[in-house]
């Protein structure tokens, strides 16, 4: 077939054959002409797809689909052997450089490559990236809330909700090391083109991904046995109006709470919770600002959302301070740093959120305890809240007084004490004072009306099967043991060891009393 002369000659960059966008412009007739390809081009898609990138088999393909065209006559396809003059261009600058000297239009898919072409004063043809569907995709339906993928092993899935989950099996076939691999490298390419798609982290045995509502875990060797991928997606998205709060604590939150830590284990939904109470914050005006790794948090666009990967803690510090938010969220504190940059912002008087790992609500504040003079702690924590199975189980209040601590009697023993009370009752349920060179947290149960037919009797029953002939009172918070001077030496080795025992289960003083 006689070739017909063209005028316009294109010049394909790497993105543009990757995403397979050319062969797609001449079949659709927006593009004719002559369409120039440099060798370097196709030598870095061969280097790539030998190191497993599917995306780079495509561009591949997409050259030979040209090819087929022009055979038909549709376009005049041409290889150009053009290497570079220096050792350190890399492959659009030899695409830009090829243009210019040719007065060829750019071909690309890539902004940057377009802005630095338009600048050097090149004619570009910018083509959409097209975003495919994803091979974890299909794993997950409506009640899963993450997919687990490990090489020799079968697929799994954890479905349900916060608190309420179960495991079930994908398939029976175990995935191969390649299928894993694959997966992988479809993700990371799927960042590259995403625009809500962040590597968070990236080591020589792991990679951390957030591409739009997926958190990715990317694990290989020779940090892992073999290649293994976590993926997690939030199933829900609650307002805190869903949380049924008492109107108490819902004025705490709105009018007082400026140091908060939202507690709870692994997958208790902490974060959805800190998610909710973002958003209620921002419907009531406040500016609400995030620091992240990764950045899972689904929140409004005008919640700016940094990542602790990307920044140091004196550059987020610098940034919170000037920019003077209302309350920032910081998601996952686990290390001195991030608990140290919390105290920072949080005594320069910004509200501060934090969300942190902890099996019990005291356990919360006990991870200030090392990190900073207890006097302190009232002023960087006055609200603990506490999440289990995705509800509000208990709320604490924090604060500071001079008192003379639960149990102590000689009055010259009063000193600060941080109490802990449960916010919804008022209930003191902890003490934390020094005692010593030592710190302490000790739990107050107020143990008052004691009788046999009481709950506590349970304490008075054990007293008596263990020390037959003891009389019990309660005077004050202690309880009193009475015995004869008769029993006593039979009665005291006994007596210590239900003595410390008792204390520590119940929270009580028990006192030893030898009468006449």
């Amino acid at each position: 077939m006689a070739r017909i002369a063209f005028e316009d000659i294109y010049v394909a960059d790497l993105s543009a054959l990757m995403e397979e966008a050319v062969s797609r412009l001449v079949e659709e007739g927006r593009i004719s002409g002559r369409i120039h390809i440099i060798v370097p081009v196709i030598e870095e898609l061969s280097r790539l797809a030998k190191g497993g990138s599917t995306i780079a088999y495509a561009g591949l393909d997409e050259i030979n689909r040209l090819r087929s065209l022009s055979d038909r006559g549709s376009i005049e396809l041409a290889v150009i052997d053009y290497q570079k003059a220096r050792m350190d261009q890399d492959i659009d600058q030899l695409v830009r450089r090829y243009a210019l000297e040719i007065g060829g239009k750019i071909i690309t898919a890539d902004p940057l490559m377009a802005n630095v072409s338009r600048a050097m004063g090149l004619e570009v043809l910018v083509v959409a990236r097209k975003m495919q569907e994803l091979s974890i995709d299909k794993f997950f339906d409506s009640e899963t809330m993450s997919v687990h993928l490990k090489e020799g092993a079968p697929p799994r899935a954890k479905k349900g909700y916060p608190g309420s989950w179960y495991f079930v099996k994908l398939r029976e076939e175990p995935m191969t090391g390649e299928e894993v691999e694959r997966i992988a490298r479809e993700i990371l390419e799927a960042v590259q083109i995403s625009n809500g798609g962040f590597i968070e982290s990236n080591r020589l045995g792991s990679t951390i991904v957030q591409l739009g509502q997926y958190r990715v875990i990317i694990v290989r060797p020779p940090l892992g046995d073999g290649f293994e991928i976590t993926v997690t997606r939030p199933i829900a998205r609650p307002r805190l109006e869903d949380y049924k709060l008492p109107e108490k604590l819902l004025k705490r939150l709105l009018e007082r709470a400026e140091g908060i830590l939202i507690a709870g284990s692994p997958g208790m939904g902490k974060t959805t919770f800190a998610q909710a109470l973002a958003e209620f914050y921002m419907r009531m005006g406040k500016v609400v600002k995030t620091i992240e790794s990764p950045r899972d948090m689904r929140l409004p666009k005008e919640a700016s959302q940094y990542s602790k990967v990307y920044a140091d803690a004196q550059e987020l510090h610098d940034i919170l301070l000037l920019s003077r938010p209302d309350y920032t969220f910081f998601d996952e504190m686990r290390d001195d740093p991030d608990f140290n940059l919390y105290i920072d912002l949080r005594l320069a008087g910004i509200g501060m959120v934090g969300v942190v790992h902890a099996a019990s609500p005291i356990d919360a504040i006990q991870r200030l305890l090392r990190r900073v003079d207890l006097g302190m702690i009232p002023s960087i924590v006055d609200t603990v809240i506490y999440i289990n199975r995705g509800s509000v189980e208990k709320v604490y209040e924090v604060n500071m007084t001079v008192k003379l601590p639960t149990g102590l009697r000689e009055a010259e023993l009063a000193r600060p004490v941080v109490e802990v009370r449960d916010f919804i009752s008022g209930e003191l349920e902890y003490e934390i004072y020094t005692f010593g060179e030592q710190t302490v947290v000790v739990p107050v149960r107020r143990v008052r009306g004691f009788s046999r037919g009481s709950l506590e009797s349970r304490i008075l029953s054990e007293i008596d099967r263990a020390l037959p002939g003891a009389r019990t009172s309660l005077e004050g918070d202690t309880l009193w043991i009475s015995v004869d001077r008769s029993n006593a030496l039979s009665i005291g080795k006994k007596f210590l060891k239900i003595k410390k025992r008792l204390e520590k289960e119940y929270g009580i003083n028990i006192r030893l009393r030898i009468e006449e």
